[in-house]
């Protein structure tokens, strides 16, 4: 679609139109050079891609049709796409728009898509992503990590807005938030919504710590990429058995050391050690502790922690409301030191909630020059920069088809914890079937939010329009 672009020094075309940021050519080469730009994307073409609940700290959108249109918006644009957000405006696009940057409805449209809402709101610490972040906020001014009646007005505040977007998310009017804390994040998703007849959360990444915090409170869950991985080498361990007995060899030796072992091998360790008195050196061998044969019986699930395996899956409305008050009186919840002590996890969301502020996503337009055969050609970006929540990025695309003509191209950087959240959660048995909550998104985006995720542990990096029909590589 586009190789590299032409160093600083070569001769640029007159510009059509003065981007928001001046023509950058070492950024978008740099962007081009990314090892995003690195994957192929499938041949097989389709009219819908996949929903990705990862969110995006970055999103760049390339094409061979400037991105005028969305610079310099005016006031009265601005505001009249936040309002049409606040009102859950439906916008109804042609196939094709002929001159976008004339388009106001369009202009409207991309601001409101741009919006999300936070909390708590700190202007001066960046407060997504939270993993991983100390580095970027030590030094940065934080009043309540030596207040301790502080920090509890905080987090009786933040207990507030996190009860107001479950119970928004419960009655419907709420598709889906993220809690992001410094040691893990959660997904509430309401009915509907991934595949799940039921109201569904999900955690990643835990720890046994977590996982056994959990249990205690009666929280019921699951780990559905340990139990297919689990399964999928039970499975390879079988078929390699029968196949090495069906060519003579017997046994199963083989198949077992291709492999981890099978969750049956630990069955002996139950604590039970009559063969040692029938043998009578029940008093020399020194037996195994109650703890030892605990650890050794969860050694798969200790050795996942903090890795894509350990997501946690919680699905019911009884469960999900248990975890909500186990996760307001979570202490691993806030940190107890470094720079992000006593401040609570950051609530991101969709929809209006109380105590939310309402936020936007940083644009820019930039443009360049790439080698083509034969020359060169005009190359434009647009750069999102995040959190790029699910429902944003799918609204994007909704404006760029009609906007660029049915092509244009997208590198996505992905917050890799978040990719786990692609997991599929299932069809509880328990409830029957019902459609997406009629919570202010757009139809076609809900109806691809609804959608079973197909994605696994992966996330999208690459997607690809061409005559309005989309390519990816996860």
């Amino acid at each position: 679609f586009i190789q590299f672009l032409e160093a600083a020094h070569e001769e640029k075309p007159p510009r059509r139109a003065e981007p928001a940021e001046k023509s950058d050519i070492l950024t978008l080469s740099q962007d081009l050079h990314s090892p995003l730009a690195v994957p192929q994307a499938p041949s097989s073409p389709r009219e819908e891609f996949p929903a990705d609940w990862s969110i995006k700290t970055r999103v760049l959108f390339m094409s061979s049709q400037p991105f005028t249109w969305a610079e310099h918006l005016r006031a009265q644009e601005e505001a009249q796409g936040l309002a049409q957000h606040c009102r859950a405006v439906e916008t109804t696009l042609p196939r094709s728009v002929q001159e976008p940057r004339l388009c106001a409805e369009l202009r409207r449209a991309f601001q409101q898509s741009l919006v999300y809402w936070l909390h708590p709101s700190l202007p001066w610490l960046p407060l997504f992503p939270r993993l991983g972040a100390d580095r970027r906020m030590a030094g940065k001014a934080c009043p309540w990590a030596q207040d301790e009646a502080l920090q509890q007005v905080l987090m009786s505040d933040w207990s507030v807005s996190f009860s107001s977007l479950y119970s928004l998310l419960r009655a419907g009017l709420c598709p889906y938030f993220y809690v992001c804390s410094a040691q893990f994040s959660v997904l509430f998703r309401a009915a509907g919504l991934a595949g799940s007849a039921v109201p569904s959360a999900a955690i990643a990444p835990t720890t046994r710590g977590l996982r056994d915090a959990m249990r205690s409170e009666g929280i019921e869950f699951s780990l559905p990429l340990l139990e297919e991985s689990r399964a999928r080498k039970q499975k390879n361990s079988e078929e390699s058995l029968e196949t090495e007995t069906a060519d003579g060899f017997g046994g199963g030796s083989r198949g077992e050391d291709a492999g981890e072992p099978a969750p049956s091998d630990d069955d002996d360790d139950d604590g039970s050690f009559s063969w040692l008195e029938e043998m009578g050196v029940q008093d020399k061998v020194k037996k195994p502790d109650t703890i030892s044969i605990q650890l050794r019986k969860e050694k798969h699930e200790v050795q996942v922690d903090h890795r894509p395996e350990s997501l946690v899956l919680v699905r019911g409305s009884s469960n999900t409301f248990t975890l909500l008050n186990f996760l307001i009186s979570c202490r691993s919840l806030v940190a107890a030191a470094g720079p992000q002590a006593g401040l609570p996890p950051t609530l991101l969301s969709p929809v209006a909630f109380r105590g939310g502020t309402m936020q936007t996503l940083k644009a820019r337009t930039v443009s360049g020059r790439a080698r083509v055969p034969g020359g060169f050609e005009d190359v434009f970006s647009l750069e999102v920069l995040g959190p790029v929540l699910p429902h944003a990025l799918h609204a994007l695309t909704l404006l760029l088809a009609p906007a660029q003509r049915g092509a244009f191209r997208a590198l996505l950087s992905p917050h890799e914890p978040s990719a786990a959240f692609n997991a599929c959660p299932g069809l509880a048995q328990e409830a029957e079937p019902q459609g997406p909550p009629a919570c202010g998104l757009h139809p076609k985006t809900l109806e691809q939010l609804s959608q079973c995720p197909t994605l696994g542990k992966s996330s999208l990096r690459l997607l690809e329009m061409k005559d309005y029909t989309y390519t990816w590589k996860a």
